[in-house]
C-alpha cells in the first residue's frame, strides 16, 4: 500500500447474524444512543420475477404493501406509526422503515404484518395505479427520462430486467391488477428469500425474538436461484427520442463491471478523477461545464451501478443541440486521456483525499447502515470490509488508474442515446 499524508477514517458496523427458524436471515447492528431505528426487509429476486407483459409487478408489490392488511386499513397502520415518527415504504426488493428508537418493536410488528398479509385492497390500489399511470404518461413525454430508459436498453437489451425501469412502463402498468400483486406476494415473499437488517439502540437477542414472532406466518417457500444471464456485446448502438425542447439529453457509455470485480476500488478512484468528484475537481465537470459552459449537469462513472450483475459506464450531459457533437467528443477525449496519460500526483491526491475523507459520512444515517448490512450479506463482504475499503482507495496509484481505465473504458465502442430536438452526429441522423 502506498503511504498517504492524510488520516484514513473507517466505519465500525458490528453486527450479529441470526438464521431464524423459518430460514430467514436477520442481521442486527446495535448502535448505542441512536435516536432512530431503521429496518430493511429484502426479498431476493425483485424485478427479475416480473411476468412478461406485466413488468412492474414486483415494484408495486412493495410500493403498495402499506395500503392495508386483513387486520388493518392503511389509515390504521399510519395511526400506529406516525405518533412514533415512523413510516414504511416499499420497492421491488421489499420494504424499508424507520421509527423513533424505543418504538422499534412496533415497526417490526407492522412490517411483519405487511410482509405476511398485505391485502392490496382493490379500490385503494386502483387509485394509486391511476396516479402512477398519470406519472408514467408524463414520463413517456419527458426527454431526459426516455433518454435514460433507451440508454439502458442499448446496454442490456430489450428483454433483460435491467434494461427497463423497475416500475415498468405505461403500457405494462395498464395490464397489472391488485390480484397480480397479491399473487406475487404469495408466490415470492417467503422466508427462504428473506433478509432483514435492523439498526438502532437495540438488544440483538430481543430483536431476534420479536422478528421471529412478527414474521412467523410467512410461508417458507423456496430459495431464489437466479437464471444465467447474457448481455449484448459492447459495441456502438444508437437510440433517439425526438421532442421539441431546448436541450438534448445525451447518454453515452457501455456495459460495466460487477461489484465483486477486483478492480472496483481503483475504478472508484478513477471515477472521482474523471467524472464524479465534487465541485471543480473532476475532469468532465471542469472541462465540459466550467471551461466550455456546455451544461450545468454533467457526470460520468462506472462504479455506482455495479451490483451482482454488471452495471454501466454512463456519461450524461444536457446541452443545446448545437453543442451535442462537442459534448460527445469531450467525453471521448477524456476517456482516452485517462487511458493514455498518467494522472498527475496532485490531481490523484485530491480525488483520493476527498473520497477517503468523506467515506464515513456516508454511513451517518441508520437507514444507510441497514442498507449496507443487506448489501454486505448479498455480496458476501467480509466483516472488516468497511475497514479495508477506504484503505484500498488510499492505496490506489496513478498506474492503477491508468491500468483500469485501459481495461474497462471503451471509448471506441460507446453506445449513445440522444433525447430532445433532432440532431445529427457524424454527418447523419442518429439511429
Amino acid at each position: 500500500m502506498t503511504k498517504t499524508d492524510y488520516a484514513i477514517p473507517t466505519v465500525a458496523i458490528d453486527r450479529e447474524r441470526f438464521v431464524l427458524s423459518s430460514g430467514a436471515v436477520l442481521i442486527v447492528h446495535r448502535r448505542a444512543g441512536a435516536p432512530v431505528t431503521a429496518v430493511r426487509m429484502h426479498m431476493r429476486g425483485g424485478a427479475r420475477l416480473d411476468p412478461k407483459g406485466k413488468e412492474g409487478v414486483a415494484y408495486f408489490t412493495g410500493a403498495f404493501a402499506d395500503q392495508g392488511t386483513s387486520r388493518r386499513s392503511d389509515e390504521e397502520i399510519a395511526e400506529l406509526l406516525e405518533p412514533e415518527g415512523g413510516g414504511v415504504s416499499g420497492d421491488a426488493l421489499g420494504l424499508s422503515g424507520a421509527v423513533a428508537g424505543p418504538a422499534w418493536g412496533l415497526l417490526v410488528d407492522v412490517m411483519g404484518e405487511l410482509a405476511c398479509d398485505a391485502a392490496y385492497p382493490d379500490e385503494r390500489v386502483e387509485r394509486h395505479f391511476d396516479r402512477m399511470k398519470t406519472r408514467l404518461a408524463i414520463e413517456a413525454e419527458d426527454p431526459r427520462a426516455q433518454g435514460g430508459i433507451r440508454f439502458k436498453r442499448l446496454i442490456y437489451g430489450d428483454d433483460h430486467f435491467m434494461g427497463r425501469s423497475p416500475y415498468g412502463s405505461l403500457e405494462t402498468v395498464q395490464n397489472i391488477t391488485p390480484a397480480d400483486l397479491r399473487a406475487h406476494r404469495e408466490a415470492n415473499w417467503c422466508s427462504e428469500r428473506l433478509l432483514i437488517a435492523v439498526v438502532g439502540d437495540v438488544e440483538p437477542e430481543a430483536v431476534r425474538e420479536r422478528v421471529e414472532k412478527a414474521f412467523s406466518s410467512l410461508p417458507k417457500g423456496t430459495a431464489y436461484v437466479p437464471e444465467p444471464y447474457t448481455f449484448p456485446s459492447i459495441e456502438p448502438r444508437r437510440a433517439t427520442f425526438e421532442r421539441e425542447r431546448n436541450q438534448v439529453h445525451v447518454y453515452l457509455g457501455h456495459l460495466g463491471i460487477e461489484r465483486a470485480h477486483p478492480d472496483y476500488a481503483p475504478l472508484v478512484v478513477m471515477d472521482h478523477v474523471l467524472g464524479t468528484g465534487p465541485g471543480f475537481t473532476n475532469r468532465i465537470t471542469q472541462i465540459l461545464r466550467d471551461n466550455l459552459g456546455l451544461a450545468y449537469s454533467v457526470h460520468a462513472d462506472i462504479h455506482a451501478s455495479a451490483g451482482l450483475l454488471p452495471g454501466m459506464f454512463r456519461a450524461y450531459i444536457g446541452t443545446s443541440p448545437e453543442n451535442v457533437r462537442t459534448a460527445i467528443d469531450g467525453f471521448l477525449v477524456e476517456m482516452r486521456r485517462i487511458q493514455d496519460e498518467r494522472v498527475p500526483d496532485e490531481e490523484l491526491s485530491v480525488a483520493k483525499s476527498y473520497l477517503v475523507g468523506s467515506f464515513a459520512m456516508g454511513f451517518e444515517r441508520a437507514a444507510r447502515r441497514a442498507s449496507y448490512l443487506i448489501s454486505a450479506e448479498v455480496h458476501g463482504f467480509p466483516d472488516n470490509h468497511l475497514e479495508l475499503l477506504p484503505r484500498e482507495f488510499a492505496a490506489v496509484t496513478a498506474e492503477d488508474v491508468q491500468r483500469v481505465a485501459k481495461a474497462h473504458l471503451h471509448p471506441d465502442k460507446c453506445s449513445i442515446s440522444l433525447s430532445g430536438p433532432k440532431v445529427e452526429i457524424d454527418g447523419a441522423p442518429a439511429e
